[in-house]
């Protein structure tokens, strides 16, 4: 039919429109806070690529859904400001006649965004923690450049290297502070490198000294070595276990019924459910008067979105503290939505006409 095809190209068109912008838009704001991260010594700054594609990947559901809505909205927005849904109305064309054709052309993208939200959605997640648990479990000397003085991570020593080594693995004039309670050591060795010995690993100085000085008392000991070892870190690789629910696949959530995990499920599953409710939503949102200048449909649409994800983060912090099931937040929350959905489609196609007669 004619008002299939002539929905579905239109509805194409704006959807990629849109998509394109605010993909633009939240990688933009991405990157920004990824680059803040990296300057602040969280990611690796090799890193930073890496870890934006795991983040967009991890946000394209919710730029997906959010695209499709604003699609929708503007979309039989226009239809309406351009008379052409009265002349469809005065064909007898009605307004649920117009779900079919959004459906049909919307239905890849929700099977995309059940993919993500199922399947890409724990895989970034973990990834993206892999590689935050492996810069942090790098020892602190090895993120120390020459020339450069750089803390540790609990903030009780600083290093400073003069320059690296000829072997590229040790560096030459070495320079540590520690600070311990009352205490304080200056160590200063000519060279130095790592050396793994087990699960620990060691920092081996040679040819240097050591100076410790207790601020309390006043007493200080100086003291001459050939070599000296200092522990640099352990090894604490994050055992499978210790994931967060968001880094679980979905299998592993459903096989742990425990609140955490719940409340992730709430999030991945009212991701799908959210999309497929912006989409009904969308159609009885879109009806304007063609006489007026503005636009507030589109406004309202825009809140509407706002208001519903802040509701599914809501309900996921609800079920995940044990407050309500799983069964519970998905019924009350994208429930209650699908029946105000169809309850608008009704008011805008008959409700009117009822209150007329």
């Amino acid at each position: 039919m004619l008002v299939d095809s002539t929905l579905r190209r239109d509805l194409a068109r704006t959807f990629g429109a849109t998509l394109t912008v605010i993909l633009t838009i939240v990688l933009t704001m991405m990157l920004i806070r990824t680059l803040g991260l990296a300057a602040g010594g969280s990611v690796a700054p090799q890193d930073v690529v890496l870890l934006l594609g795991y983040t967009a990947l991890g946000q394209l559901p919710t730029m997906l859904g959010l695209s499709l809505f604003v699609a929708t909205v503007a979309t039989l927005g226009r239809m309406y400001r351009d008379s052409e849904m009265t002349i469809w109305f005065a064909s007898g064309v009605g307004l649920m006649r117009f779900v079919r054709p959004v459906v049909r052309m919307s239905w890849p993208v929700l099977l995309v965004i059940a993919l993500l939200a199922f399947f890409v959605w724990p895989w970034g997640n973990q990834n993206s923690a892999d590689l935050r648990a492996r810069y942090e479990q790098r020892s602190d000397l090895s993120r120390v450049a020459p020339g450069q003085f750089q803390s540790s991570r609990d903030g009780q020593r600083v290093f400073f290297v003069e320059r690296s080594g000829d072997d590229n693995v040790s560096s030459k004039g070495v320079f540590i502070l520690a600070a311990s309670g009352d205490k304080e050591a200056v160590t200063t060795a000519h060279r130095g490198y790592l050396e793994n010995q087990g699960s620990d690993r060691f920092l081996v100085l040679e040819r240097g000294q050591r100076n410790e000085e207790n601020r309390a008392t006043g007493e200080s000991t100086l003291a001459r070595f050939e070599t000296y070892h200092v522990l640099a870190s352990e090894r604490a690789l994050r055992d499978v276990k210790e994931r967060p629910p968001k880094a679980k696949r979905t299998l592993e959530l459903l096989r742990e019924p425990t609140a955490p995990n719940q409340g992730e499920l709430v999030w991945r599953f009212g991701l799908v459910a959210a999309a497929i409710n912006l989409l009904l939503l969308g159609i009885g949102l879109a009806a304007n008067n063609p006489r007026r200048a503005n636009n507030w449909n589109l406004l309202v649409a825009l809140l509407g979105f706002v208001v519903y994800f802040n509701l599914i983060n809501l309900s996921q912090a609800w079920v995940g503290g044990g407050r309500y099931t799983l069964g519970q937040a998905m019924t009350a929350l994208h429930g209650g939505a699908f029946l105000l959905a169809i309850g608008l489609l009704w008011w805008r196609e008959r409700g009117s006409t009822l209150l007329l007669r």
